[in-house]
């Protein structure tokens, strides 16, 4: 049995595996770098609405990659769900949200400049 961490971590390497062979990987890495620092600063519904709205396409991809590995539809959704969610699931799908933003950055730094390195 693996841990919803390994899951999220699989799940993670694959999608950033794809990125990194598509255009605009560089841009992609680039956000999969700040989007950790975005949700600390400004909240997670707020740095997903950003995203969202003023978001270059492959940034876009990277938040819309990181709401299906945690088994959301996509970033319109998640972003629903954070703006709707009680406090304390607020919280923690922010927690969950992080963790998972973490296993895109280090695969994004080790898979984007392998493709292009």
């Amino acid at each position: 049995m693996r841990t919803r961490q390994q899951e999220w971590a699989q799940d993670a390497y694959r999608r950033v595996a794809r990125r990194a062979r598509e255009p605009g990987a560089d841009r992609y890495k680039d956000m999969a770098l700040r989007f950790p620092v975005l949700v600390r600063q400004a909240g997670l519904a707020q740095a997903l609405a950003f995203v969202q709205s003023r978001g270059e396409e492959a940034h876009r991809a990277l938040a819309e990659d990181l709401a299906q590995t945690l088994g959301y539809g996509g970033l319109g959704i998640l972003l629903e769900a954070a703006q709707e969610a009680e406090l304390l699931r607020y919280l923690r799908l922010t927690r969950e949200v992080l963790l998972v933003a973490e296993w895109y950055k280090r695969f994004a730094q080790a898979l984007v400049e392998e493709a292009h390195g």
